[in-house]
C-alpha cells in the first residue's frame, strides 16, 4: 500500500474528488507522461492508464493530463487502468507552445516550487533565468535558483553582480554532486510531500541532481562530451520520483525554448524588481518606454537600474503583451464559433 500523502495527496484534494461523478473510483497522481499512455501512483501501486475517448477528444492539448496532476481512474486487469476524470489544476507551470502563437504547454501542475538550473560554465545565462522566473512566478509558484556544477572554476564575485537583482526576490543555491555539503542544503529546503520541478537548459544537470537528492540513481544520465566538456541532454520526458522522508521531484527534459504564457503583462515590473522606481513614474499608467517622468528611465539613465535588466523587461513585455492579445482574440474566435455551431444545431431542431 503506497502513502499518497507523500505525494501531495491532502484533505483540499479529498473534497474536490468527492464533487466528481466517479468519486467511488481509485484516485492517483500522474509519474510520467508517454506517447500513448500514463504512468499513475496510486494506493495499490503503479498503473498504465489510457484516456476515455471524450477525454481524448474531448479536451485541447493543454488541458490533457500531465506530470503531477491528480486524476481519478478505473482499473482492469493487472495495473492496467483507463483515466474517467481529472481533478481541477492548481500552481501548473505552462510554456508557449513550440511554433505557435498563443497555444500553451502543461508541464508539471500541483507544484509547490521551480529550481530554476543553471550551470556554471559556458551555458549560464541570466536572461534565461529571468524568463523561467517570470514564467513560475506567474502561476503562484516559489522559485528557487539553482547555480550547477559549482566545482568547476568560476567567478563567483561576477555572477553574484549579474543576479544581484534576482537574489532580492528568490532563493539562491550554488550546487555540485561532487560537494555534498551542497546537496545537503538544497534537500533540506524541500518539505515532506511539497512537490518541485526541474527546469532548464540541456547539459546544466538537472537529472544528477535529482539522483544526488534521493541519495540513489532514479533517472538516467550521461556522461560528459569529451568535445564539448558539457553534459549530453538525456532526459526525453517528465518525470516524477519521490524523496525518502521528503518530497516529489518532477524532472524535465532540457528546453531551447521556454516562451511565456503570461495573462498580465504588468506583473513584470515587481517580478524584474524594477517597481520601487515604476511607482515613482509620473503618470500611473507609464509604460517606461519613452513617456515624460518616468522613474524607471530615470533609474537606467543614471545607473541605477542596469540597462540590461531594463533590456530584458522590455523585451519579456513584448512577447507576455503579444501572447495575451493572441490568446483574446483566439478566445474570441472560439466563441464566436461555438456561438456558430449552437445556431445550427437549433436550426436544425426546428425542421
Amino acid at each position: 500500500m503506497i502513502d499518497l500523502n507523500t505525494y501531495g495527496w491532502n484533505d483540499k484534494l479529498n473534497r474536490l474528488k468527492q464533487e466528481s461523478a466517479c468519486r467511488a473510483l481509485p484516485h492517483g497522481r500522474i509519474s510520467i507522461v508517454h506517447r500513448s499512455c500514463y504512468e499513475v501512483v496510486s494506493e495499490n501501486g503503479l498503473f498504465q492508464c489510457e484516456l476515455t475517448g471524450n477525454m481524448m477528444y474531448g479536451k485541447s492539448d493543454h488541458e490533457l493530463p500531465c506530470t503531477g496532476d491528480w486524476i481519478i481512474f478505473q482499473p482492469f486487469d493487472e495495473n492496467k487502468g483507463i483515466i474517467v476524470d481529472m481533478l481541477p489544476r492548481e500552481r501548473t507551470l505552462y510554456r508557449k507552445k513550440s511554433g505557435t502563437v498563443s497555444d500553451r504547454q502543461a508541464i508539471a501542475s500541483y507544484v509547490d516550487k521551480a529550481f530554476i538550473v543553471q550551470s556554471l560554465d559556458d551555458n549560464f545565462n541570466v536572461r534565461r533565468v529571468e524568463r523561467f522566473m517570470v514564467q513560475i512566478l506567474e502561476e503562484n509558484i516559489d522559485s528557487v535558483l539553482v547555480l550547477n556544477k559549482a566545482d568547476i572554476g568560476f567567478n563567483k564575485q561576477e555572477i553574484e553582480e549579474q543576479i544581484q537583482h534576482i537574489a532580492r526576490q528568490i532563493p539562491v543555491f550554488f550546487t555540485s554532486i561532487h560537494q555534498p555539503q551542497t546537496i545537503l542544503r538544497l534537500r533540506e529546503s524541500i518539505s515532506e510531500g511539497e512537490t518541485v520541478v526541474f527546469v532548464g537548459s540541456s547539459g546544466v544537470g538537472k537529472s544528477s541532481l535529482v539522483n544526488a537528492l534521493c541519495e540513489k540513481p532514479v533517472l538516467l544520465t550521461s556522461e560528459i562530451s569529451l568535445s564539448t566538456g558539457k553534459g549530453r541532454h538525456t532526459s526525453t520526458r517528465r518525470e516524477m520520483v519521490l524523496m525518502d522522508g521528503s518530497g516529489v521531484l518532477i524532472d524535465t527534459p532540457g528546453v531551447r525554448e521556454f516562451g511565456l504564457v503570461m495573462d498580465n503583462p504588468d506583473s513584470l515590473a515587481e517580478v524584474l524588481d524594477i517597481s520601487d522606481y515604476a511607482t515613482s513614474c509620473r503618470f500611473n499608467d507609464c509604460q517606461h518606454i519613452d513617456e515624460p517622468g518616468c522613474a524607471v528611465l530615470e533609474a537606467v539613465n543614471s545607473g541605477s537600474l542596469d540597462h540590461k535588466v531594463y533590456d530584458s523587461y522590455l523585451k519579456l513585455r513584448r512577447e507576455a503583451q503579444y501572447f495575451s492579445a493572441s490568446e483574446h482574440e483566439k478566445r474570441k474566435k472560439d466563441k464566436s464559433f461555438s456561438k456558430l455551431v449552437d445556431n445550427i444545431k437549433k436550426r436544425k431542431g426546428n425542421f
